[in-house]
C-alpha cells in the first residue's frame, strides 16, 4: 500500500522548517521554561465579549449545520467591511466563509490553479504557501524579495517569473517581514497580472496591523476587482485564532464554483462561531484597534532597543506582529542562531530559511509575549549576538 504523490510531497524532504519551535515545545513539555517568540499567536485571548456572543449562540440551537457558503448576515458583514475600506462595490455574493484562512487558501488556488500550472509567491513566505500549492496539484515557483529593497518585490523579478503562471499570491502587510507593499509595488503586480493574464491571491489577514503607510488591497486598483481573490480571516484582527473563520472575497462566478468545492470538502463552518463572528465584526474599529494595541507598543520597543547596538539590524516593521532581524554580522545562519539562542537562553525565534531563501541570515521574532518579558527576551537576543560577533 502506498500514500498519493501528492500527501507525500507537500514538504519536499519531511521538512516544513518548523524544527526550533518542535525542539521548544518539546523542551516545554519536558517541563523546561522556554520563552516562544515563533508563532503568530496573540499573548491575549479571544474577547470575553465574543465569546459570550459565541455561548448565547449555541445555547440558542445554532449547532447544526449552517450555510454552506456562510450565513447572510455574516457574509453580509464581511462585504460591508471590504467595500467600507477598499471603496470596491461587494455583496454578499462576493464572499465565501470558510474554516480560516489557511482553507481559504488552498480553496483559492484550487479555484484558479489546474494540475500542473505553476503558481508564484513571493519569497520570503509564510511557511505553508508552496504546500498549499502543491496540496491542489500545481507547481510552485517562488519570486524572491530582498531585504536591501525592505522585502518589496520587484517588478523586473515578477516579470521574469510572470510567463506562462496562472497565478500569483501575495501578502501585505507580510508575515513574515513586516514588509507593507506600497502602492507603487502593488501597480507592478497588478501590471504584470493583466499583462500575462494571470489571477491574483491576496493575503489579507494583518490588515489591521498597520503600523507604517497604507493598506492597499490590490482589488480595489483599476481592472484588477475581476482577477483578485482576497482572503482575510477573523484570527488575527479579532484574536479568534482557534474558532477557524476566514473568507474568500472574488467575483461572484468564482465564488459559485467555490460554494460547490465547499459543499464537497469542508461543509461550511459551525453556525454559531459565525455569529460570534458576526457580532466581533459589528463592534468596529474601536475592538480592532484593542487587538491590535499591544504589537505596536512592542513594534515600538523592539526599534529602540535595536538602536542601541549595531550588530543586530531590523528590516521595517512595517505591518504584522513580526519582526525580521538581520543576524548576519554574527556569522551564523539564521538556523544556527535560532538553535544556539534556545540551546543557551531558551528562546525561541524562527530561522529566516524557514520561510525561503530571500530571508537566509536572519531571524524572525514574534511580537506576542507581555511587553516586560518581551524586551528582556530581545535584550538577551541583542545581548547574544554581540558575543558571536565578537
Amino acid at each position: 500500500m502506498k500514500l498519493s504523490h501528492r500527501i507525500t510531497h507537500l514538504t519536499p524532504g519531511g521538512s516544513d522548517g518548523w524544527e526550533v519551535f518542535y525542539r521548544a515545545r518539546a523542551l516545554k513539555a519536558a517541563g523546561q521554561p522556554v520563552i516562544e517568540l515563533t508563532i503568530g499567536e496573540h499573548d491575549i485571548r479571544t474577547h470575553p465579549s465574543i465569546l459570550d456572543a459565541m455561548h448565547a449562540s449555541a445555547k440558542d440551537g445554532h449547532t447544526g449545520y449552517a450555510a454552506v457558503p456562510g450565513t447572510e448576515a455574516l457574509r453580509q458583514a464581511v462585504a460591508t467591511r471590504i467595500q467600507t475600506r477598499t471603496g470596491v462595490a461587494t455583496t454578499p455574493d462576493n464572499i465565501l466563509i470558510t474554516p480560516g484562512g489557511q482553507a481559504a487558501l488552498f480553496a483559492a488556488h484550487t479555484a484558479v490553479c489546474d494540475e500542473g500550472d505553476v503558481a508564484l509567491y513571493i519569497d520570503p513566505y509564510y511557511a505553508t504557501y508552496p504546500g498549499t500549492i502543491r496540496g491542489i496539484g500545481a507547481t510552485p515557483k517562488a519570486i524572491p524579495a530582498y531585504p536591501d529593497n525592505g522585502f518589496q518585490p520587484r517588478a523586473s523579478d515578477i516579470a521574469r517569473h510572470a510567463k506562462g503562471a496562472a497565478s500569483i499570491m501575495i501578502n501585505t502587510p507580510n508575515n513574515p517581514t513586516g514588509a507593507v507593499y506600497s502602492h507603487a509595488t502593488l501597480q507592478e503586480i497588478a501590471t504584470t497580472c493583466i499583462e500575462h493574464d494571470l489571477w491574483l491571491i491576496s493575503d489579507e489577514v494583518y490588515d489591521t496591523q498597520l503600523w507604517d503607510g497604507d493598506h492597499i488591497s490590490p482589488r480595489a486598483l483599476p481592472d484588477m476587482a475581476e482577477r483578485t481573490l482576497v482572503v482575510g480571516s477573523m484570527s488575527k484582527s479579532h484574536a479568534m485564532t482557534g474558532s477557524r473563520v476566514g473568507w474568500i472575497c472574488a467575483p461572484t462566478k468564482v465564488i459559485e464554483h467555490l460554494i460547490n468545492l465547499a459543499t464537497h470538502t469542508t461543509y461550511g463552518v459551525a453556525g454559531y462561531i459565525q455569529d460570534a463572528a458576526e457580532f466581533a465584526l459589528g463592534q468596529g474599529e474601536a475592538l480592532e484597534a484593542e487587538i491590535s494595541a499591544p504589537f505596536a507598543r512592542r513594534r515600538q520597543i523592539t526599534e529602540t532597543l535595536l538602536a542601541t547596538q549595531n550588530i543586530v539590524k531590523g528590516s521595517p516593521i512595517q505591518g504584522a506582529m513580526y519582526a525580521m532581524l538581520d543576524i548576519r554580522a554574527t556569522g551564523l545562519t539564521g538556523s544556527a542562531f535560532a538553535n544556539d539562542l534556545l540551546d543557551t537562553h531558551a528562546i525561541a525565534t524562527m530561522p529566516g530559511e524557514s520561510f525561503g531563501v530571500a530571508a537566509a541570515g536572519h531571524i524572525r521574532v514574534a511580537m506576542t509575549i507581555d511587553d516586560e518579558t518581551y524586551k528582556s527576551a530581545l535584550q538577551t537576543l541583542l545581548d547574544f549576538a554581540t558575543t558571536k560577533a565578537a
